[in-house]
């Protein structure tokens, strides 16, 4: 009589759930957005200024994004650029986060 060759057997259920567990790596995003989040009164213009001079918008429509705050300044930024960006409008007396 022949023997018959053993099955594999398949994996127990509760060792899926720990490889799923496992598997949640926390990513590091690429790309952030630049929130304007507030600025000094006596900064403003010169926070228009800077705003115009990242983004290349007009005069009308920096002073609206500046005014409108909170407002995304620019979008898909690098994370080291967004830091420098953030330094520059700290320096001028306006509040900024990354999204």
């Amino acid at each position: 009589m022949a023997m018959a060759a053993p099955m594999a057997m398949p994996l127990p259920a509760a060792a899926a759930p720990e490889a799923a567990e496992a598997a949640p790596v926390v990513e590091e995003r690429e790309y952030w957005d630049i929130k304007l989040t507030g600025f000094d009164d006596k900064a403003k213009i010169k926070v228009i200024k800077e705003v115009r001079a990242m983004t290349g918008l007009g005069l009308k429509e920096a002073k609206e994004v500046v005014e409108g705050v909170p407002s995304v300044i620019k979008k898909e930024v690098k994370k080291d650029e967004a830091d420098d960006v953030i330094k520059k409008l700290a320096e001028l007396g306006a509040q900024a986060e990354l999204e």
